[in-house]
């Protein structure tokens, strides 16, 4: 069986993360949602590493071949221990694969496997969990950009 690897912190999981976990699964027979923990955000993060576990779990449910795990310290490490095909990287923008790129390079000549990239559906394009933070922050509504299990747990900890 074909398993990739797609690492996020998702803070929080959004419908696009959720997208790319389901289209990944099309070509994948599992995928796991690899929740990192990235030092660079580690004091920025909302929620801690075992909330955003149990938010992700909650919002790709019963999702035909996907699980959700933690990716303890390199990605490369993790895909080589798990077996994976393939490293999964969503892009929205051209941004993202300036900043996609070298990591996907760096995890090959570690050792991981090889990245496969999907564009944002047309209607995810937008999304990032820091995005969404920032809109419920200030009372707007979310609730068309994250899973319905998260957005109750999200307003509660911004105390909209």
């Amino acid at each position: 069986m074909s398993l990739a690897v797609y690492p996020g912190t998702c803070d929080p999981i959004t419908l696009g993360h959720v997208d790319v976990v389901r289209r990944a699964s099309t070509v994948f027979d599992r995928v796991v949602l690899a929740i990192a923990r990235n030092a660079a955000k580690e004091s920025g993060h909302l929620f801690d590493l075992d909330t955003r576990v149990v938010l992700a779990r909650r919002a790709l449910g019963n999702l035909p071949g996907a699980e959700v795990d933690i990716v303890p310290g390199l990605l490369a490490d993790y895909c080589h221990r798990r077996g994976a095909r393939a490293i999964i990287k969503g892009l929205r923008n051209g941004s993202d694969l300036d900043a996609e790129l070298p990591m996907a390079l760096l995890n090959r000549d570690l050792g991981g496997p090889e990245t496969v990239f999907l564009a944002a559906a047309p209607g995810h394009a937008h999304l990032s969990s820091s995005l969404v933070k920032d809109v419920a922050r200030h009372g707007g509504d979310v609730s068309a950009l994250v899973p319905a299990p998260v957005l109750p747990v999200l307003v509660a900890a911004l105390g909209t």
